[in-house]
């Protein structure tokens, strides 16, 4: 009350130092730039091993890019394939990015060639150098246009993808903000009302860029990161302004004064902001608990929007609603004038209708509704991981159906297994013997790709192996599986592992899945034991009251599970692949439950807090079931356009072109329908008619605090007519 009380007798002072704040951490973030993690960053287990021992090995392969020439249509013609591979080794060879290029090499259906390019440099910077090559193989093309002549590599899929990231971020960030702004106008009916929330979100969102870009030179930024932080700052930037610009209005129509009417707001919204921030921050905490530099990133980005779009709520938002004064309400458009100004008043029949069932017949509403999400969230005990792969990416991106063809004819250029050995120095012999009978039952052994042999380095005076072999499967099939599995439990321990003192470790796309989900299976139990602890402790000390506290963990489990069972139901199967424009993969991406499980209970606390909030409000000087009724409505309007505004935004994702960023998009989108309706409407009132006066049961340790909080809140409450 005091900051906003401040802010609104100095408004061009809090504005001012509002947009030098947001101006500073956009300046800093774009002077340092973002530092993007490695493969490397934060290695775990087997993989901490493997990259022990190539770091001790101190030799970086090259970046490599691959260059297949097949026929375009029909049986390659082999002597024009061979004029085509000679005329690149001779382009390539003139770069002074290339190191190195190979011999051409025939698949062994002789259905294609491949000329393997070495970039000369630092491969970690590979991407910024690949241009050059990209357009010498299309200079290829165009001299031999029967042919298709494409390059396929670690820099030119990354450069490919990132353009593709790139667009969809921006495509993401130019909708969502029209769609915002559509269902503002429609929840306010007022262009300046419409527009503030919009405008504090989007400065929330700069800010939180910039400092993020700072922070990743500590914890290394992923691609998702940045679309994190859109997706949840738009949602609970909104959300804030939201909550406070319609309390701030109803005071107002009420009679109050601008500077009275915007502490009140600060006295009642705005402390639901407060207490929704620091819910939601302590549940994107959780991702730390991972130990994993993705979730990590993620958790940094999202902390830091939510704390912008919080304290921005609190500090600018009061300053700009007192300058403004009754211009916030201008131009207004006549419909939508009316009907928010009905809605504001908590005078809806419509909602007064959804209530009546959990107000009248309250027990059967609450068994009937847990019944319904509770069979929603079955499917989820189906839940199959998938780790994030090629296999996710879609097909319209050129350079993935090159990858395609490439992996088709020469299976060794997909997916490997990367084995490093060590030795020590008095077993040199015997490990290079070791290795030669590994080699050999890899030629032996059905899993791998025999195309080429396997790329074998030696260093360190024989000490360390490095050993890349080929499979000739998809690095995310359960036949690559099958092929890692005896690899590690059979190949490696009868061959390598009867040398004394020597350590091997196997890493690749195959064992990185495989490790990752084991990683993310095992984090998550903790994940969810941390958010819900520190989620208890949070609505305990807002509110004083452990029923409430638990009630809001319940539900919160509850629409998580719907949730869950939902994205099986979709993306588990192919029935929705049409209409999402997806290939199912037979799986969740396994990183997808720990973000959507933090997401969505520290989004909900947004609803959950500033419903309950209005009930107690209202229970000071009602009974509880009309507590209950005057609370819900008042807060309907609000709960249901915030609700719109975040699947709004989150559906939007779902259209991207990665079936992560569709599952999350889906997943989010779905349980904050579910939360916003079937909970808060229907459950959530159903069940706190079901407790009465035990909801607000308060231990004695907090009896004195609780008090005081209802006094000071009592003051500037009117009661519910």
């Amino acid at each position: 009350m005091r900051i906003a009380r401040w802010s609104a007798e100095h408004p061009w002072r809090a504005i001012g130092a509002w947009l030098v704040f947001v101006a500073i951490c956009v300046g800093a973030g774009q002077l340092t730039g973002t530092k993007q993690a490695d493969f490397d960053d934060n290695p775990k287990g087997e993989l901490a091993t493997y990259q022990s021992i190539v770091d001790e090995a101190g030799f970086t392969r090259p970046a490599t890019e691959n260059v297949l020439i097949s026929a375009r249509d029909g049986a390659l013609d082999q002597a024009e394939a061979t004029a085509a591979a000679n005329d690149v080794r001779a382009a390539m060879g003139r770069l002074r990015e290339v190191g190195d290029v190979s011999e051409p090499v025939p698949s062994p259906k002789g259905t294609a060639v491949l000329v393997n390019v070495e970039l000369a440099g630092d491969p970690d910077t590979a991407e910024d150098r690949v241009d050059r090559l990209l357009d010498t193989t299309a200079d290829v093309q165009q001299r031999h246009p029967d042919l298709l002549v494409e390059q396929v590599g670690g820099a030119s899929l990354d450069k490919a993808l990132s353009a593709t990231l790139g667009e969809d971020f921006q495509k993401a960030e130019l909708i969502s903000i029209p769609v915002t702004l559509v269902i503002m106008l429609v929840v306010f009916g007022a262009l300046i009302a419409a527009g503030v929330p919009v405008l504090l979100a989007m400065s929330a969102v700069g800010a939180a860029l910039g400092l993020s870009a700072l922070a990743s030179h500590l914890i290394p930024a992923t691609d998702n990161t940045a679309s994190m932080i859109l997706l949840i700052g738009m949602a609970v930037g909104v959300d804030y302004s939201l909550f406070y610009v319609r309390r701030d209005r109803e005071e107002r129509a009420k009679g109050a004064g601008h500077v009275d009417a915007v502490e009140i707001a600060a006295a009642t919204s705005g402390h639901a902001i407060v207490v929704s921030g620091i819910a939601v921050t302590v549940a994107m905490a959780g991702m730390f608990v991972v130990n994993d530099v993705v979730f990590s990133s993620i958790a940094v980005g999202t902390i830091l929007v939510v704390l912008a779009a919080m304290i921005g709520s609190i500090t600018v938002l009061p300053a700009l609603l007192a300058k403004l004064g009754r211009w916030v309400d201008k131009p207004r458009i006549p419909f939508l004038w009316r009907l928010s100004m009905r809605d504001n008043a908590g005078t809806s029949k419509f909602w007064g209708a959804v209530l009546r069932p959990s107000l009248r017949r309250p027990k059967t509403t609450l068994v009937v509704g847990v019944g319904l999400l509770a069979a929603l969230a079955v499917p989820a005990f189906g839940m199959t991981l998938n780790a994030p792969s090629e296999a996710d990416l879609p097909r319209s991106i050129p350079i993935m159906r090159s990858y395609d063809r490439m992996t088709e004819a020469f299976p060794s250029t997909g997916a490997s297994h990367e084995i490093a050995v060590r030795v020590p120095a008095s077993a040199v012999a015997d490990g290079e013997a070791a290795v030669g009978r590994l080699l050999d039952r890899i030629a032996d052994d059905p899993g791998f790709a025999h195309d080429q042999p396997p790329r074998v380095t030696t260093v360190r005076d024989g000490r360390i192996h490095l050993i890349s072999a080929g499979i000739p499967h998809d690095g995310g099939s359960a036949e690559a599986d099958q092929s890692l599995e005896r690899l590690r439990s059979t190949l490696l321990p009868a061959t390598i592992g009867t040398v004394a003192g020597a350590e091997y470790a196997v890493s690749g796309q195959t064992a990185g899945e495989n490790d990752f989900i084991e990683s993310m299976t095992g984090a998550l139990p903790w994940v969810i034991g941390f958010v819900l602890l520190l989620t208890f402790l949070v609505m305990l000390w807002a509110f004083r009251a452990p029923v409430i506290a638990l009630s809001a963990i319940g539900l919160n489990l509850l629409s998580a599970g719907a949730a869950y069972g939902l994205l099986v139901l979709v993306f588990q199967n192919t029935w929705a692949e049409g209409l999402l424009g997806f290939t199912s993969t037979g799986g969740i991406t396994a990183w997808l439950p720990v973000i959507l499980f933090v997401t969505l209970f520290g989004l909900s606390m947004d609803y959950h807090v500033f419903v309950v909030s209005r009930i107690r409000e209202a229970a000071g000087v009602l009974s509880t079931k009309d507590a209950i009724a005057a609370g819900i409505t008042r807060s309907a309007g609000v709960v249901t356009s915030a609700a719109a505004v975040m699947i709004g935004v989150f559906s939007i994702f779902a259209t991207l072109s990665t079936i992560d960023m569709k599952q999350m998009g889906v997943g989010l989108a779905a349980a904050i329908l579910i939360d916003a309706t079937l909970i808060r409407a229907v459950i959530l009132p159903a069940l706190m008619t079901v407790l009465g006066k035990a909801n607000w049961w308060t231990p004695r340790l907090l009896r004195p605090r609780a008090d005081k909080v209802a006094t000071e809140e009592t003051r500037v409450l009117e009661p519910v007519g």
